[in-house]
């Protein structure tokens, strides 16, 4: 068999094995129990240690050329000095053709970590289909939900790596892509938690149902005061008032198509606008708990959450009939207005979910606790602490459980048909992203205030 530990000639017989591993234990090579478990009772086993990456046993050698080892061998044991390979075949010194025998379950981890694809830090997992690091998954994931447009400083031929990740994002956002990333695997927190309680309502009798606590059939006591707070705020606050919406730059003729026209129709909608972001501000005050959070906080999720609300708001006074949107001014609006005003992108996306929100049950108690759920969702891009936002998150989703639970027991997949919606107005929110770049490549006035809150720059 040309094995020679010490001079010693191993005879290549049914009991290989066991001399081999006397002459192991001999020259002071311990083997652990997983290794020798492995070999015990195969004759035929041969044993082969890959000690910085040669084939040895202390002094115990294989002469190198009586040893072949084919590709998949040597990449087993490659980099991997404590790597220990078993095959069950002749014993006569070689590996050629020799199939790798694998036992059954996951694969040995390797002592070399996994590298991630993008930038070459340490990988934590596979991540929107690809293995990646910790910040690649946080930015691939921030840059998508927010729908962010990066400008590269460098002729956009930047070499990805852990310090270049920093420097480039749009170098860096080509290079998830470029390596697999899919934004089809992107699921918000919101839309976590209504799969979660969708699959629970369908089938009580799973696991994940049964471990989750059934709440109470009739509101707590502290629901009951979350709700009285937020219907409060909603009456006085959540609205324009009148005296604000006569300020409105009034609506032209619709067959007047001049230049000023369309501006005044802009100016128009525009206002309505800042008068519903206004009164979202002023509601967002009152929602329970916000004003503990972070200057930083509050400002990031107002910013994040106020286009969904506005949404929301006028989508539940659609009139199907007509195909008409009305404002809080009491008019209503089609689609050729909105597309007359230059809002294209966003016209037929905001009425498509008007019409689909028909079907689910949103009166004004659910409207102000889902209301609070979108402003208070921790997985917007730059939240500092995560944790505090979503337990407050959490308070909402359990009182919003609680009073359609109370309100409207029968219908048991009515809250996981509500918070879906809430992927819709994500949808829609990055729509809105596209029409404020739109709006600026065709040189509309955007406020101030609009373009403050929706980082428009000037």
């Amino acid at each position: 068999m040309n094995i020679s530990p010490s001079g010693v000639i191993v005879p290549a017989t049914a009991d290989t094995t066991t001399a081999l591993l006397a002459e192991a234990y001999t020259h002071g090579v311990s083997l652990p129990e997983p290794v020798h478990s492995t070999i015990k009772g195969d004759p035929g086993a041969l044993l082969v240690a890959a000690q910085d990456c040669i084939i040895t046993f202390t002094n115990f050698h294989f002469p190198p050329a009586t040893v072949s080892l084919p590709e998949p061998v040597h990449s087993t044991i490659k980099g991997d000095p404590g790597a220990l390979l078993v095959a069950a075949q002749d014993c006569n010194g070689s590996f050629e053709n020799i199939p790798v025998k694998r036992k059954k379950g996951p694969a040995p981890r390797l002592t070399e970590p996994e590298l991630c694809r993008v930038c070459g830090d340490r990988a934590s997992g596979y991540h929107y289909n690809v293995l990646s690091c910790e910040g690649c998954k946080g930015f691939f994931r921030r840059s998508i939900t927010k729908n962010a447009v990066y400008k590269c400083k460098y002729g956009g031929k930047c070499e990805m790596d852990m310090y270049m990740r920093r420097k480039c994002q749009e170098c860096r956002l080509r290079k998830c892509r470029e390596v697999g990333m899919l934004e089809e695997c992107l699921l918000s927190e919101d839309q976590i938690k209504a799969k979660r309680l969708r699959r629970q309502s369908t089938d009580p009798a799973s696991p994940a149902a049964a471990a989750t606590p059934t709440l109470p059939a009739k509101m707590s006591p502290e629901q009951t005061e979350i709700v009285e707070q937020l219907l409060k705020a909603q009456r006085e606050v959540l609205h324009p008032s009148k005296e604000d919406v006569e300020k409105v730059t009034p609506w032209p003729n619709d067959s007047d198509q001049s230049k000023e026209a369309a501006e005044a129709r802009f100016s128009h909608f525009t206002d309505l606008t800042i008068l519903g972001v206004q009164a979202i501000v002023e509601f967002s005050k009152r929602i329970p708990g916000f004003l503990r959070l972070t200057r930083e906080d509050q400002i990031v999720l107002l910013k994040s959450s106020a286009i969904e609300i506005l949404v929301l708001d006028v989508a539940r006074r659609y009139d199907e009939k007509m195909d008409m949107l009305y404002f809080w001014n009491g008019l209503p609006y089609s689609r050729h207005n909105f597309k007359h005003a230059g809002l294209t992108e966003l016209v037929n996306p905001m009425y498509d979910f008007s019409k689909r929100i028909r079907n689910v049950h949103i009166d004004d108690t659910a409207y102000a606790i889902l209301a609070s759920i979108i402003v208070l969702s921790p997985d917007r891009a730059d939240v500092s602490d995560h944790h505090t936002v979503e337990k407050m998150q959490e308070v909402f989703l359990e009182t919003l459980q609680a009073y359609i639970k109370t309100t409207m027991p029968s219908d048991r997949l009515l809250l996981p048909r509500i918070l879906m919606k809430l992927t819709d107005l994500r949808a829609i929110n990055n729509t809105h992203c596209e029409q404020l770049l739109a709006l600026k490549v065709e040189n509309h006035k955007i406020p101030p205030l609009l373009s403050e809150i929706w980082d428009v720059p000037q």
